[in-house]
């Protein structure tokens, strides 16, 4: 297993490659993550397949990457990061913000993904965390982002589940990525590029549904039923005008699935990766 970095567009990118077998998979933190956040796929999986977690630019260990705060720059970016790979095809896994780039993805180049996994993903429709939507606003966004022990707080507040306690290493990982210098200031951009008081901009969750509703690769949606920065009937609503979709709803789960139920999200990977590999 190997933790290195790739440079892409003169940015230093880290990611994890498990070197396991067969097709590649990519998988994409929420806003604010990193790689660490799927380390219990790469964990349990990563000698069967071949699993690929990265910090997309300005998260986790990457350089900040000045003026990607799009969903389609983020997503032309993992592409070009896939090409520093040497990869074509790849089935791609996100969370949050991470499922928005799997989305935009398929849009770009519906030939390089061989399907989707998206735990909660972010931008299908207009309702968000209500916090976010307050970052949209001059000066408050500043007070409520200001990095520290309440940030790291209302982090883990808001994308756990009440029920789950993260483990010390998860903990120091999240603090890490909260405090990290320049992460403030690159969310509020993203955010204020992307939503206003009201929820996402229009253009950009109308989008990810037009994708979704034309894509042909399969498609599996993960949501906690519980989740607090999503809610589940984005993802009801998606599966519905995905052609051929599937939905799991996750119990007593919040944000992040792959993490607070991991061993029931790692079969439904496992089991995907297998149907692509019975495919062809």
């Amino acid at each position: 297993m190997t933790i290195a970095f790739a440079e892409v567009d003169g940015l230093r990118i880290r990611y994890r490659d498990s070197g396991g077998p067969g097709l590649p998979v990519l998988l994409s933190s929420g806003i604010g993550g990193s790689l660490e956040f799927f380390e219990p796929q790469v964990a349990a999986l990563g000698d069967r397949h071949r699993l690929i977690a990265w910090d997309y630019p300005g998260h986790g260990l990457s350089d900040d990457g000045p003026g990607i705060v799009e969903p389609d720059s983020l997503a032309a970016f993992a592409l070009r990061f896939l090409d520093a790979l040497g990869i074509e095809r790849a089935l791609l896994v996100g969370n949050s913000l991470g499922g928005t780039i799997a989305i935009r993805m398929a849009g770009l180049a519906p030939g390089r993904v061989a399907g989707l996994v998206l735990a909660a993903p972010a931008m299908t429709g207009p309702e968000v965390f209500v916090p976010f939507r307050v970052m949209s606003l001059p000066l408050l966004g500043e007070v409520l982002n200001r990095p520290g022990k309440k940030a790291v707080e209302m982090q883990i507040k808001g994308i756990f589940h009440p029920g789950f306690t993260p483990s010390p290493a998860l903990h120091q990982v999240i603090t890490r990525n909260v405090m990290r210098a320049g992460a403030s200031k690159g969310l509020l951009a993203f955010l204020r590029a992307t939503l206003t008081l009201r929820g996402i901009k229009p253009r950009y969750w109308q989008r990810s549904r037009e994708i979704l509703a034309a894509i042909a690769c399969p498609v599996v949606f993960v949501h906690g039923r519980d989740d607090v920065v999503l809610p589940v009937a984005q993802s009801i609503a998606c599966k519905d005008l995905t052609p051929g979709a599937s939905l799991e709803i996750f119990e007593s789960c919040g944000h992040t699935p792959q993490i607070e139920q991991a061993e029931r999200f790692n079969a439904l990977l496992d089991a995907a990766l297998r149907a692509e590999e019975a495919r062809g």
